[in-house]
C-alpha cells in the first residue's frame, strides 16, 4: 500500500445474536463465512454480500466493508442491500472519538453507501431474519464464444425481464479462459441460482439448454453451499494470497446491449490470448434481483444507483512485471468498460464503489445529483475536515 495506512481488524470478529432474534451485533472485522455460519447455526440468515473480489460471494471478505459501500448480494431480492440492514454502529471518527450512531445521526445517511469516507466501524448491529426455506439449487453452463448473442438475448428476455427477475433467482456469468474447453478462445460460464427449491425451475433453464452448452453441472444444497458452488470458498483461488494484481473496472447497467456483448467478448478474448500475462483475467457479469433494493427510497441513503439490473466488471489479473504491463492492463479494462458505457446511451456512467479502479469520479461512484454531492461534502467537512479517511474512493 502506498500513500495510506491499513488497519487490520481481524480480531474484531464476534457475532452476537440479540435475545429477540431480530438483530445481531457483528464485529467490524468479521468475515462473511464467520457471520453466515454463526447465524445459520441459530436458524438465522442475513445479507452476505456479492463482494469486491474476482468472482463475488466470497467467504473471505467481510460483511461490513462492502456494506459501507452499499453491498450487493445473494439475498438482496428478499432484504435489500447490506447497508439496508444497518441498525446502529460503533465508529471511530477522524477526531479519535468512539461514538455509537443510528438513524438519529446526520451521519447515518452517508454511512449507508459512502461510509469508508468517515471513520472506522468497530462493530455494527444489523437486521437478521428467520430462514424462510433452507433449500438452494444451481445449474451452470459453459458456452463457447459463438453463443454470445443467443446467451445474453435469452438472459434479457427470460431472466432479467426489465428488472423483474424473480426475487430468489440470481444469474451471473464469467468470461474466462479454459484451455481444456477451448484453447484458442475465451468461454462463458453461466450460472442460475435459485432459493427455495431443490432443482432449478425448468422454466428458467430450458431456454439455455436449447442454446447448446458444452458442459452442464448442477446441485442442490443450502445457502451454505453457494460459495463452494461458485468457487468462492475459503479454500478456492479468490481467497488465496498469491501476489496477483487485481484491477476492476465496474459499470452498472439497466440491460444488456447484445452488440456490445459481442464487442467486449471479442476484445477480452483477443487481448488475453495475445498477452499471456493477462490470460488469467476474468470478466464478471452479475444479475441480481431488485425487489427489496428498490423498495428503499432512492434518496434515503448514500447508495445512488438502486435501479440498475446489472453489475459488470472486467477483472484484469496479472503478476506484477513493470509499468508496461500495468498500463496495458489498465487500458484493456477501461476500453472494455467504455464499450459498455457507449452502448448504454447514458451520458453519465454509473459505477459500483466497492469495485472501483481509482479513476472513477465521485459522481460516477456516489451519484450525479448535485444535492447528493453537496450533502456528502458538507458531512465530510463536518466530520473529517482534514481528510484523514480519503485513501479509497474519496468523496473529497
Amino acid at each position: 500500500m502506498r500513500g495510506g495506512i491499513e488497519i487490520w481488524m481481524n480480531e474484531l470478529n464476534t457475532v452476537e445474536i440479540a435475545n429477540d432474534g431480530k438483530s445481531a451485533n457483528i464485529g467490524g472485522g468479521a468475515l462473511s463465512k464467520t457471520v453466515i455460519d454463526a447465524l445459520w447455526a441459530a436458524g438465522k440468515e442475513t445479507f452476505a454480500h456479492f463482494a469486491n473480489v474476482a468472482t463475488g460471494a466470497c467467504e473471505c471478505t467481510s460483511i461490513l466493508g462492502p456494506g459501507l459501500g452499499g453491498g450487493h448480494g445473494f439475498l438482496q431480492g428478499r432484504y435489500g442491500l447490506v447497508a439496508d440492514q444497518f441498525l446502529s454502529m460503533n465508529i471511530v471518527l477522524a477526531d479519535g472519538s468512539l461514538q455509537k450512531i443510528n438513524e438519529t445521526s446526520d451521519l447515518w445517511w452517508a454511512m449507508k453507501g459512502a461510509g469508508h469516507n468517515f471513520g472506522i466501524v468497530t462493530s455494527i448491529t444489523m437486521k437478521i431474519y428467520d430462514v424462510e426455506d433452507p433449500n438452494w439449487a444451481y445449474v451452470s453452463y459453459i458456452f463457447t464464444g459463438n453463443k454470445i448473442e443467443e446467451l445474453y438475448e435469452a438472459t434479457k428476455n427470460h431472466l432479467l425481464k426489465n428488472g423483474t427477475q424473480p426475487r430468489d433467482v440470481i444469474n451471473f456469468s464469467y468470461f474466462i479462459n479454459l484451455p481444456d474447453v477451448d484453447p484458442d478462445n475465451t468461454v462463458i460460464i453461466f450460472y442460475i441460482l435459485q432459493g427455495g427449491v431443490k432443482v432449478v425451475d425448468p422454466d428458467l433453464t430450458n431456454t439455455f439448454v436449447k442454446i447448446g452448452p458444452v458442459v452442464t453441472t448442477g446441485s442442490a444444497g443450502t445457502y451454505l453451499d453457494l460459495a463452494a458452488w461458485t468457487s468462492n470458498g475459503n479454500s478456492d483461488p479468490p481467497c488465496q494470497k498469491i501476489g496477483l494484481v487485481n484491477t476492476r473496472f465496474p459499470i452498472d447497467l439497466e440491460t444488456y446491449d447484445i452488440q456490445a456483448q459481442r464487442q467486449i467478448y471479442d476484445l477480452f478474448s483477443s487481448a488475453t490470448h495475445e498477452t499471456p500475462a493477462l490470460n488469467g483475467s476474468l470478466f464478471l457479469l452479475e444479475g441480481y434481483s431488485l425487489q427489496a433494493v428498490q423498495a428503499v427510497p432512492q434518496e434515503s441513503t448514500a447508495v445512488s444507483y438502486r435501479g440498475n439490473t446489472l453489475l459488470l466488471a472486467p477483472l484484469i489479473l496479472y503478476e506484477p512485471e513493470g509499468e508496461e504491463l500495468k498500463k496495458k492492463a489498465a487500458k484493456l479494462g477501461e476500453d472494455l468498460r467504455q464499450i459498455l458505457h457507449r452502448a448504454s446511451g447514458r451520458k453519465e456512467m454509473h459505477t459500483y464503489v466497492n469495485y472501483a479502479f481509482g479513476t472513477e469520479t465521485k459522481e460516477q461512484m456516489y451519484g450525479h445529483e448535485g444535492w447528493r454531492q453537496k450533502k456528502l461534502l458538507d458531512l465530510k467537512n463536518k466530520y473529517d475536515p482534514h481528510r484523514k479517511f480519503s485513501f479509497y474512493a474519496p468523496i473529497a
